[in-house]
């Protein structure tokens, strides 16, 4: 299968690299604005060759990689859409899907977003290994081809992540906490000691709580643009929290304040260790009718419960009305759970 990858950076690196190793001998083919970048991009092996234009980089792509800043990838996933096969499935790989997944409502379209990266930037820290284990968010639509979702959900598989369905706009939420709010604070927290006049020694705890402080404003103005609305909610979230540890602080328990840094101790524990079940994996067959968007329901309804899917095939039946899906879900706790969803959603499961 050709790939085709837009934007070659850390992520597009990473991405050729992972697919020319590992996706069963993929072609990847690269475009973007340096030549310089590109021509880089083929020393280190992180792309067959380079495209002199959008039009010849999709001729004859089955997937396609768009990897611009937040900010440009509307227009760059617009014209990718433009000029891709009918067969095509096109992704995205950026940290914010609310506002791409309304706007655009072609089957082809899945919008997805690797959570994996590194300070470094540039192809020339690409890694074929950076996805290995991460979560990779795939967001798929109503609109969404499910045999396209298939060929997504298979091809980040085969580069070493593990997909994961999530509605956009849950996902928005969601890396307002976990990714952008802590850059927030982190930016806070830097701007609060150098405002204290004398610059003060810092120590590892503030060294190890403000590494992202300031990072890349070309890259995090468009993330925190484009998410404004969540983070702004996870701001004052955190606001009132901060303001309940201030009021614990002067009540001088000491117990309370135990209790509290217990709680942090073990709420951090649990965050770090979610991951998928393990055991062995379980098969799940199903019959759903052969209409778009039904892929994605399956899969999202999932996906909100937080059972994951290992891998899926699809199967329509002759007569196309009908088709087979076959899950595997990891763990037999978590094969059960996923039976009596997909069974709620009025399917039935073999």
């Amino acid at each position: 299968m050709k790939i085709a990858v837009l934007g070659v950076g850390l992520i597009g690196g990473s991405i050729g690299l992972a697919a020319r190793e590992h996706a069963g001998g993929a072609e990847v083919v690269g475009f973007g604005r340096s030549p310089e970048r590109l021509e880089k991009a083929v020393r280190l092996g992180a792309l067959d060759r380079a495209a002199g234009s959008l039009e010849e980089a999709l001729d004859g792509a089955g997937a396609c990689f768009c990897c611009a800043p937040v900010g440009a990838l509307p227009e760059q996933i617009a014209a990718a859409l433009a000029a891709a096969p009918a067969d095509c499935i096109v992704t995205d790989v950026g940290s914010v899907k609310g506002g791409l997944v309304k706007r655009f409502s072609d089957e082809r379209f899945v919008g997805g977003h690797p959570v994996a990266g590194a300070e470094t930037a540039g192809v020339e820290h690409a890694r074929a290994d950076l996805f290995q284990g991460a979560a990779w968010y795939l967001t798929p639509s109503k609109s969404s081809s499910g045999i396209l979702y298939e060929r997504l959900h298979r091809l980040v598989k085969s580069l070493g992540a593990r997909p994961v369905a999530i509605d956009a706009a849950e996902h928005d939420r969601l890396l307002a906490a976990v990714s952008h709010l802590p850059h927030v604070l982190a930016n806070v927290l830097v701007a609060q000691a150098a405002g204290r006049g004398e610059l003060p020694r810092t120590g590892p705890s503030f060294r190890d709580a403000t590494r992202v402080a300031g990072a890349n404003s070309e890259v995090w103005t468009d993330i925190y643009m484009a998410n404004r609305e969540a983070i702004a909610a996870e701001i004052d979230a955190a606001v009132q929290r901060l303001s309940e540890a201030a009021d614990t602080l002067r009540a001088a328990d000491p117990e309370a304040v135990t209790a509290w840094n217990d709680a942090a101790a073990e709420d951090r524990r649990r965050l770090l260790e979610a991951d998928l079940a393990g055991g062995e994996v379980s098969e799940l067959r199903l019959t759903v009718p052969n209409r778009p968007g039904i892929v994605a329901e399956v899969a999202l309804a999932l996906g909100k419960a937080g059972v994951n899917i290992v891998d899926l095939a699809l199967a329509p039946a002759p007569d196309m009305r009908s088709g087979a899906m076959t899950l595997w879900i990891a763990g037999e706790r978590e094969a059960d759970r996923a039976r009596g969803l997909i069974e709620d959603l009025g399917f039935p499961v073999a």
